[in-house]
């Protein structure tokens, strides 16, 4: 059964972008930015810019208030904590795995180190030289 979830989609698809994650990070640093303080470390134009603001804040991720003509952005958590929620659900299921792999693989060494340590049977197949089981073509 799928569990699918929209809004879970558009956060990771906003959070895919690099450019998108590093204004998340200016907006987590200084909880209240203009777009162009947000656009100042990039070396993109101010429209691009709000590209990406309008991505977020159409997954949620950041709120926009307009005071003249001067957008200032907020960070909004709530779909990052919806996201860390599936994220740490995957975390544990796969901690689990891997435990239980790491037991497996420490018990198959024990085992390895009975099996080591106890005198090894000989083959008792002769050896034969490579040589002597052909036979010449003539």
């Amino acid at each position: 059964m799928v569990n699918y979830s929209a809004a879970l989609d558009t956060t990771f698809s906003a959070l895919a972008d690099p450019t998108r994650r590093a204004i998340l990070a200016q907006l987590a640093e200084f909880p209240e930015a203009s777009v162009s303080d947000l656009a100042r470390p990039f070396a993109m134009s101010l429209p691009a810019i709000s590209k990406h603001v309008r991505v977020l804040e159409g997954a949620g991720l950041l709120s926009r208030r307009k005071q003249g003509r001067v957008h200032h952005c907020r960070l909004v958590g709530a779909p990052l904590e919806s996201a860390n929620r599936w994220i740490d659900r995957y975390r544990r299921f796969w901690g689990q795995k891997l435990d239980a792999l790491e037991h497996y693989l420490s018990e198959s060494e024990v085992q390895e180190g009975k099996t080591a340590s106890s005198p090894q049977r000989k083959s008792r197949r002769p050896s034969r030289s490579r040589g002597s089981t052909r036979r010449r073509r003539r």
